[in-house]
């Protein structure tokens, strides 16, 4: 809204035109999200505090964790509510790629919300029934695929070719079945993934925050003719707007991590953590940097994979890989302290972060 009054005052005053930059908009978005979190935050944690949201601790989990009970959660709508009110001020409404992502943001946050509202109304630690939860995110994943397989522009290749990191000759033209299976399985994949990487204080929101400043640079790069050309990285047209929508999830979610930081004071809860994986990976598809996020997000990935080991394991063999997972709360029951678990991922994540930076170089 802000971006269409500066474009009518830039004919008045020439200084409005720096409204114009993406890179000025994208740190005047970081900005308004943060300076909103930090804000709303106290209110919103009292009022989640009046409302009785406090999250449910699962008896099989880490006794350190007993005392977290009744800790405010679902504060990831602090962080949807910031993004969203930052994005509408600072974004170009007329792309067609940030109303996508709003619109997927939204829609998992809601599968979120309601999940987190049985478990805490009707105080059930299990929420909303898995076979559910599924149906509606592979619903809206597969509207998301669809939609942005027949929007695509068709004199654009890239758009609807896979690219393979370090090797720039490897692209595979993606049909729409195949377009829209790959785009529903990031999209929910890393919903899930965020998911159950947040069971630890400010553990998957910094991970968030840096894939989101680095799927940033990516959609900058990507909407930017001559240096998509030069990094010989996929060209789409529009992408480079996301950037408003990265800057303002780094921004809520650092904002966020003030009251989540340890011992936290708010939890995000699955409105946040669902909405903000599935971002990430609509924003990786938008760019066509999938594989990339899988690098950088690998903390999530790795945190995934150890459920999905742990299950398989116990039911072909009744026997367990980790003492516990997710597998931050086998490094717990190891006798790490939770901070310890929280810092060292945070900095695995940093390096996979970087690594996929550096993909933008070897190609």
């Amino acid at each position: 809204m802000l971006l269409e009054l500066t474009r009518w005052l830039e004919q008045l005053q020439s200084l409005f035109g720096l409204f114009g930059y993406l890179t000025f908009r994208g740190i005047l978005s970081a900005l308004t999200a943060l300076a909103l979190s930090l804000w709303w935050g106290p209110a919103v944690i009292r009022r989640l505090g009046q409302l009785k949201g406090g999250q449910p601790i699962r008896k099989e989990g880490p006794e350190s964790h007993f005392s977290k009970a009744g800790t405010p959660t679902m504060g990831g709508a602090l962080i949807l509510i910031t993004v969203l009110a930052s994005v509408l001020l600072w974004g170009d409404l007329r792309n067609k790629y940030v109303w996508v992502v709003l619109a997927v943001m939204a829609c998992f946050g809601a599968i979120g919300w309601y999940d987190d509202w049985i478990k805490i109304v009707r105080r059930d630690p299990n929420g909303l029934k898995s076979r559910w939860k599924y149906l509606l995110q592979s619903v809206f994943g597969l509207g998301a695929g669809l939609y942005l397989y027949y929007t695509a522009d068709p004199n654009v290749v890239a758009t609807t070719t896979f690219y393979v990191p370090l090797f720039k000759a490897v692209a595979l033209p993606l049909a729409g079945v195949s377009f829209v299976a790959i785009a529903y399985f990031w999209i929910v994949g890393f919903s899930n993934a965020v998911n159950l990487t947040d069971g630890l204080d400010g553990l998957a929101i910094m991970p968030t925050v840096l894939v989101a400043c680095a799927l940033g640079v990516f959609a900058y790069l990507a909407g930017h003719a001559q240096f998509s050309e030069y990094l010989q990285i996929p060209r789409v047209p529009g992408a480079g707007e996301l950037v408003i929508i990265c800057a303002a999830i780094a921004g809520a979610g650092l904002g966020f991590l003030w009251f989540n930081t340890y011992p936290a004071m708010v939890f995000m809860g699955d409105i946040g953590a669902l909405a903000l994986g599935a971002v990430l990976g609509a924003i990786a598809v938008i760019v066509r940097q999938e594989l990339v996020l899988v690098i950088m997000g690998g903390l999530f990935v790795i945190e995934t994979l150890s459920v999905m080991i742990q299950v398989a394991s116990f039911k072909l063999t009744g026997k367990r890989v980790f003492r516990m997972a997710p597998i931050h709360h086998h490094f717990e029951l190891k006798g790490w302290p939770e901070p310890r678990v929280i810092v060292r991922f945070w900095i695995i994540s940093v390096i996979l972060v970087l690594v996929g930076l550096a993909t933008l170089k070897v190609r």
